[in-house]
């Protein structure tokens, strides 16, 4: 549309203009009086005409007293023969100076030529218009099927390197190979080694697989093409094939070179998997991928790196040797490396002396690369609207847990009623989870809502732990059942505020028997098909068990959410003083953290 209206711009434009030269060509300088030809004649008889210039059938009249005037007349017929019929004497007309003027040769073209021409020129301009919005268009569909990936070391200006990502060390180890063999391709092959055609980085979002490729686009001196999978998918089938095939092809001119591939899932699912038929364009556009990256033709010197947070989706044909046989799994960071990328954000932020990066490190178990560049800069966010000029451990705290919950809702506006359940009910969590000794110990209470919650208590391990015990399962069930349970022990009856409670014991005990084969009557085995099928908006399970073991599968969750629940109630009911203790205190403070907990907790 735009094109459009540029086009019918440029044709008003351009009438507009040959009104003006028309107008400019026939334009008659100043005004002068126009006359009729008795006029004319009675004037030349009483002797008041100096001079009379005709120009066709304009007559343009000088008085002797220096007024001007013009008349016309016919075409065919001349000044002297008008006269004439008019009774004009001879005497008369030769005392008036009389200048026959001819016409120039720019009217000549003007009023002669032009009007012949003008339409030709027309109607050539519109065809010419036209001509070039069909080749633009034929232009578009031949460069419909052509790749849309980008040389990442040409267009970026500032570019990351390896010193610019920090922890995954195992992960950096294995792409630094890679940049290092396409600088120095004959130390591996001296000894017989063949580089890995295709690298595909594994992990949830936010740890930083597309950082570590643009890495390796700023470390690698070679060209590196950035595209999404997402960009071979088109509505008409054999695009996103022909775009593959544009961009080996193009990677062959320039190799050694690097093809980075984001998001690989959108085009490398399982293929027969029944959703949109054999023939579609996205199982095509794999097939490409798959002969292009191991097929017929050798592709010497082009590197393949991936990533997907969805390994469980993709088609076996692009995990074997050959084709993405490196595979780098990205997991959360430990402790040194939630420390060490911290420090890589934090070197641009101003800190407070007594930042102590490593207590903050220890805060955010599970957290990745992105949640805690986004803790510093959320924290940088509300020290200046505090109008502070260092970060402090204030506002890093803080942080968290709006990283990790939303931001406090101050503002929100609870009865008494609900705000001594909310109380009892946050009570009820940290006393069982301080008494058990599986459970992770409580660092804060608080009944001022976050998110969706009305109150939240904070639990965080001592260490990173990656194996957990059945024990630590069951604790954890009894905390989360803590707050339904302290309700029914004060008020009688429970309220809304235990929903997600109850969904994520829930979800604990489904895994205890689904999924870590814990439950003594079921056996050692998982029930149920783990690798998901997305279908109208639903993940599909295979469902591999009888319906008698679905029965036993949900009579084992619900013993082991009854052997949690009868060790809170124990519990709480041995250690009611300090729940309302807790809970009187969290009515008048509305915040506990660690060390006043313990205390009260001593008491």
């Amino acid at each position: 549309m735009k094109k459009i209206s540029k086009q019918v711009l440029i044709f008003v434009v351009f009438f507009i203009l040959i009104g003006l030269l028309f107008s400019f060509a026939s334009g008659a300088g100043k005004k002068v009086e126009d006359i009729s030809l008795e006029k004319l004649v009675t004037q030349i008889t009483n002797n008041e005409v100096a001079s009379i210039e005709v120009n066709k059938e304009i007559l343009s009249i000088k008085l002797k007293n220096g007024a001007e005037q013009k008349s016309r007349k016919e075409p065919s017929e001349s000044l002297t023969e008008l006269l004439n019929n008019f009774g004009v004497t001879p005497d008369k007309m030769t005392a008036v100076k009389i200048d026959i003027k001819a016409p120039s040769e720019g009217e000549l073209f003007l009023l002669n030529i032009l009007p012949f021409v003008l339409p030709i020129i027309i109607i050539a301009a519109l065809i010419w218009f036209m001509m070039r919005g069909v080749q633009g268009a034929n232009n578009k569909a031949m460069m419909f099927g052509q790749t849309q990936a980008r040389d990442v070391n040409k267009e970026d200006k500032v570019k990351t390197k390896f010193a610019d990502v920090a922890g995954a060390s195992e992960a950096k180890q294995e792409l630094t190979e890679i940049v290092e063999f396409l600088r120095d391709p004959k130390k591996f092959t001296d000894l017989g080694a063949r580089i890995p055609s295709g690298v595909l980085l594994l992990g949830r979002p936010g740890l930083g697989k597309t950082l570590l490729a643009r890495a390796v686009a700023g470390e690698a001196e070679v060209p590196f093409y950035s595209i999404s999978g997402s960009e071979f998918v088109e509505m008409f089938v054999g695009v996103g094939a022909s775009r593959v095939r544009d961009l080996f092809k193009k990677a062959k001119k320039n190799a050694p070179c690097i093809i980075f591939i984001d998001e690989i899932d959108a085009v490398g699912r399982r293929r027969g998997s029944g959703m949109g038929g054999s023939h579609d364009e996205r199982e095509q556009t794999l097939n490409q991928i798959l002969v292009e990256m191991d097929g017929f033709e050798v592709n010497s010197g082009i590197i393949v790196i991936a990533a997907t947070n969805r390994p469980d989706v993709l088609d076996p044909a692009l995990l074997r040797p050959g084709r993405f046989d490196r595979q780098v799994f990205l997991e959360a960071p430990d402790l040194a490396s939630r420390e060490a990328i911290l420090k890589l954000h934090a070197a641009s932020k101003p800190l407070a002396p007594e930042v102590s990066l490593h207590q903050v490190a220890k805060r955010t178990p599970g957290f990745s690369g992105a949640d805690l560049a986004n803790v510093l800069n959320e924290a940088a966010i509300l020290t200046a609207r505090l109008n502070h000029s260092a970060i402090t451990m204030a506002e890093l705290f803080e942080a968290i847990e709006k990283v990790m919950m939303g931001p406090e809702k101050k503002s929100r506006i609870i009865t008494d009623e609900e705000k001594k359940i909310i109380a009892y009910h946050e009570a009820g969590h940290a006393i069982i989870a301080n008494f058990l000794p599986g459970a992770d110990p409580v660092h804060k209470v608080t009944i001022i809502g976050r998110g969706q919650a009305g109150g939240y208590t904070l639990k965080l391990p001592t260490e990173d732990r990656h194996l957990h015990p059945k024990s630590y399962f069951l604790d954890e069930i009894s905390v989360l059942l803590g707050g339904y349970l302290a309700e029914q022990l004060v008020f009688g009856e429970v309220t809304t505020g235990a929903s997600s409670d109850l969904r994520r014991a829930t979800d604990i005990a489904r895994r205890l028997v689904t999924d870590y084969g814990m439950s003594p009557d079921l056996g050692l085995r998982s029930f149920g098909d783990k690798e998901e099928l997305i279908f109208m908006g639903h993940a599909a399970h295979d469902r591999d068990y009888s319906e008698s073991t679905a029965e036993r599968i949900d009579a084992a969750m619900i013993g082991f959410i009854n052997l949690s629940r009868a060790k809170a109630e124990e519990l709480l009911a041995t250690h009611r003083h300090k729940l309302d203790l807790l809970a009187k205190v969290l009515l008048e403070k509305e915040t506990i953290d660690k060390p006043e907990f313990d205390q009260l907790m001593k008491a």
